[in-house]
């Protein structure tokens, strides 16, 4: 991450250089009025060497700039917006190492071209306010971006889990012992568990856990399933076992901001807690039998959430950090759509596309998604339902106007209070698939033309659009206006 010191060090450089460029002055002339070598000054203005004050002193006699002036950290309207990039906190504690970005290489950058960067700055920060993109938008889509470096597969975190098994003889047959968490938060990490406290205090009803740091007490929600409790527990053994410092108090980052870090170490624990509870090397036994059927047969991947006693979210995520290392489909994707009691929009609230960024992804422009994926009809016939529970579907998915094929598995349930889910494993339909997957061309899995959001599409006549093809109309008319005024400044 930029630490102050560059923060101070490029800004500094900056002015020095915006003010050398506007007095006139050479970097020659500038560093022979100071008494100081050409290359000095270069690495000055460079922001990797900081003057001492009497420097300091030379520079503003030289420049005709109070010396106040000269180290303030303010760069003045010009750069404005690199001065706001430089000292935001998002940048600063932003791990770029983690990206494999070296920070003197971006302090570099931004010297050496601080104009373009300010324009392409102050592009990102007004489409930043235009779609209000806040700043744990920002950290959530970096997390995104760094599972989908690592295909969402983290070696050191399976190690730690299976290290952690063997320290504490931990019994990982299916479905695990959760009791076995429990017991290794309080006698080795000095736990209390309690499930009274949250119960009490109204305002924290949405939580489904609190952690207090001094002493250790965890606050769980009495309203947790068996499987969300082992989740909790899982996650806090990951916290102490991975000596994770810097983290979120509750079980939802965003409702305490705070650094990237913690929403890293959030992610970071809730892998561990996953995949302690799905132990890898069953896990991937399991999948082969599941893909080794010769037809669609829901009932068996209802069969493994049965298995591990997993949510559904908890199973399909734990298929993503599987397949690419074990079974070599790494272009897939993952989809979480929810909707509200009553309310007609669906939410897309997560997402993970490894390889590329397929369709669909987060709309933030109100438009409507395409009612053919089986992520939102599946939901709606849970909806309608006689009796509540779990649906199960498979789909092809062919997405209109490209050669794009997925193999998607999805799962949706409706909860007592109408709030419906559906989570999705989007596969590549291709040959590589077809020799993992025995059944893919079983033919009671439906296939279907789809797309992104009604707005953008133009499939013909469609059964469940929920909105005209507004976006489609507003590009032919453009395309038509500039042949037609093509067509105009070519005629004699």
């Amino acid at each position: 991450m930029i630490t102050q010191a560059q923060v101070v060090r490029l800004i500094f450089g900056l002015k020095l250089r915006q003010l050398r460029q506007e007095r006139g002055f050479t970097p020659a002339a500038l560093a022979q009025a100071v008494e100081v070598s050409v290359s000095y000054l270069n690495e000055i203005e460079k922001g990797k060497k900081y003057p001492k004050a009497d420097k300091i002193l030379a520079f503003s006699r030289a420049l005709s700039v109070s010396y106040d002036e000269l180290v303030s950290l303010n760069l003045g309207k010009r750069l404005a917006a690199v001065s706001e990039l430089l000292q935001s906190e998002v940048l600063r504690e932003f791990p770029l190492d983690m990206f494999g970005l070296d920070p003197s290489r971006l302090v570099e950058l931004i010297s050496d071209a601080p104009t373009r960067v300010m324009a392409f700055v102050s592009t990102l920060w007004e489409l930043a306010r235009n779609y209000e993109v806040r700043q744990e938008h920002f950290y959530l889509a970096a997390l995104r971006s760094y599972q989908e470096m690592h295909e969402n597969y983290f070696d050191d975190l399976e190690d730690a889990v299976r290290s952690c098994v063997a320290r504490f003889r931990l019994r990982t047959d299916p479905p695990f012992d959760l009791h076995q968490l429990e017991t290794l938060l309080t006698t080795e990490y000095g736990y209390t568990i309690d499930r009274e406290t949250l119960a009490t205090r109204p305002e924290l009803q949405s939580l489904r856990s609190v952690m207090q740091p001094g002493p250790r007490r965890l606050l769980l929600s009495p309203r947790l399933t068996r499987i969300q409790e082992a989740f909790v527990l899982g996650r806090e053994v990951a916290f102490n076992y991975l000596a994770l410092k810097d983290r979120p108090y509750t079980n939802v980052p965003s409702a305490t901001p705070g650094s990237f870090e913690q929403v890293l170490n959030h992610f970071r624990a809730s892998y561990f807690a996953v995949a302690l509870l799905m132990e890898e090397s069953a896990m991937v036994a399991d999948l082969q039998a599941f893909f080794s059927a010769p037809r669609w047969n829901a009932a068996l991947l209802l069969g493994l959430l049965t298995r591990y006693e997993a949510s559904p979210e908890m199973l399909l995520q734990r298929v993503t950090n599987l397949l690419a290392r074990h079974f070599g489909i790494g272009s897939l994707f993952f989809l979480r759509f929810d909707q509200a009691a009553g309310d007609t929009r669906y939410q897309l609230t997560k997402e993970l596309h490894l390889s590329r960024l397929h369709n669909p992804h987060g709309n933030e422009l109100q438009e409507h998604y395409c009612r053919r994926w089986v992520s939102l009809w599946l939901m709606e016939q849970a909806k309608q339902a006689a009796s509540p529970g779990l649906r199960v579907a498979a789909q092809r998915s062919r997405y209109w106007g490209t050669t794009d094929e997925y193999l998607c598995l999805t799962i949706a349930r409706v909860d007592a209070s109408g709030h419906a889910t559906s989570v999705t494993v989007g596969l590549p339909a291709d040959d590589n698939l077809r020799q993992k997957v025995a059944f893919l061309d079983d033919e009671a899995i439906p296939t279907r033309w789809v797309n992104e959001t009604c707005e953008r599409c133009s499939i013909p006549d469609c059964e469940v659009r929920a909105a005209p093809p507004v976006i489609i109309a507003r590009q032919q008319q453009r395309r038509e206006l500039a042949e037609a005024v093509a067509a105009l400044v070519q005629s004699k």
